[in-house]
């Protein structure tokens, strides 16, 4: 049998008729840059979501950078994140020129450890970006009551998270900002780089909608340096007919989530794989169905001799990245992201497997287990 990682045809079979419509009505309208296509989106999204103000951009990436942009993060500024997460996330602090500093993580989530930020403010501190990582919030609650009290901003990395929540709140709206990828292989995901920033502080959203066109509001004059990084129609007009069929895909996912851990607990894994937990009160939409596996490259090796995708995210925490040698960081600085690094696996999650493909999986590391 066969189960890939991602099936992005199966989902794209069902709403081509949809998807192909809105292209050929872009094409016939020849309006390919902002425009209304992507205020109609924009507009949808921020009702999805519960903010005040959404953004289109370029991709998940120049979100996040745009709103540290925004908040006027500069040389010399400190951002606290975590180190077990994608480059992006650090990446667009260095950009300009600040520095990232990490944070370790909580060994069942993956998040960013509450805890732990406090003693990594320093008068430089400006912001903090939590990662909602495989699609599960971060303690926001605790990250917020810390940054209000120490006057800095909160920057909800939710690229893996639409259509997450904690409490009655969905990702987006529990910090500052919340920055979204359209990458493909996202939840929502376009044909093509896309991203988005939702906020509801007008400030900031005028601030963001400036940057993102050359820092212009009236075409030719320029208020402040930015750059271009504009959502283009093509992908809005994707994305408006693919956001209708979102919170079906996310229940096929959190579907398939469930079976497999009643799966797993059915199977001789115990010790070798431990399945991921949702805390209470979080809603969990599994960008990514991620355990913690022993002999991970072996198994991962098996998986695929056997027919089955699966992805290492990540194998090298960003602190132990050579581009940030000079930060200073050493190995053992941030041990449960480096246990996490050694130790994680995600499985195939998409909303379109089926029972056989979730039971092949897991018979498939279950022999691999036997076997020691």
């Amino acid at each position: 049998m066969n189960v890939p990682l991602l099936d992005l045809k199966a989902q794209y079979r069902v709403i081509k008729p949809e998807v192909m419509s809105a292209i050929e009505a872009v094409c016939d309208e020849q309006g390919f840059v902002l425009g209304p296509r992507v205020v109609a989106f924009e507009e949808a999204a921020a009702q999805y979501i519960g903010s005040r103000y959404a953004i289109g951009c370029a991709s998940g990436s120049d979100a996040l950078l745009l709103s540290l942009m925004a908040m006027d993060v500069k040389a010399g500024d400190e951002v606290i994140t975590i180190p077990f997460t994608f480059f992006a996330t650090a990446s667009v602090i260095s950009r300009l020129g600040a520095k990232p500093v990490f944070v370790d993580i909580q060994p069942d989530t993956f998040n960013i450890d509450p805890a732990l930020i406090e003693r990594a403010i320093t008068p430089r501190t400006k912001a903090i970006i939590p990662v909602h990582l495989f699609g599960q919030c971060a303690d926001m609650a605790a990250i917020n009551e810390i940054a209000k009290r120490k006057n800095i901003y909160v920057i909800e990395d939710a690229c893996q998270a639409i259509g997450a929540s904690q409490g009655n709140k969905r990702a987006g709206i529990l910090g500052d900002t919340g920055c979204f990828s359209f990458f493909p292989s996202k939840n929502l995901g376009g044909f093509g780089d896309g991203g988005l920033i939702t906020t509801n502080d007008k400030a900031l959203a005028d601030s963001m909608s400036m940057l993102r066109v050359h820092g212009s509001q009236v075409r030719y004059l320029h208020e402040a340096i930015g750059f271009n990084s504009r959502l283009d129609a093509l992908q809005a007009a994707v994305l408006q007919v693919k956001l209708k069929y979102l919170d079906q895909w996310t229940e096929g996912r959190r579907r398939n989530a469930e079976r497999y851990q009643q799966l797993f607990a059915q199977a001789r894994v115990d010790g070798w794989v431990t399945v991921p937990p949702t805390v209470a009160g979080n809603f969990h939409v599994y960008n990514q169905y991620t355990v913690r596996v022993q002999k991970r490259d072996e198994l991962r090796n098996f998986l695929k001799d056997n027919g089955v995708g699966s992805e290492v995210y990540y194998p090298l925490p960003m602190h132990l990245q050579q581009c940030y040698r000079d930060l200073g960081y050493q190995k053992g600085a941030f041990p449960i992201s480096e246990k996490a690094a050694d130790e994680v696996l995600s499985l195939p999650v998409y909303p379109e497997l089926t029972e056989p493909q979730l039971r092949y999986v897991v018979e498939v590391i279950e022999s691999f287990c036997k076997r020691g």
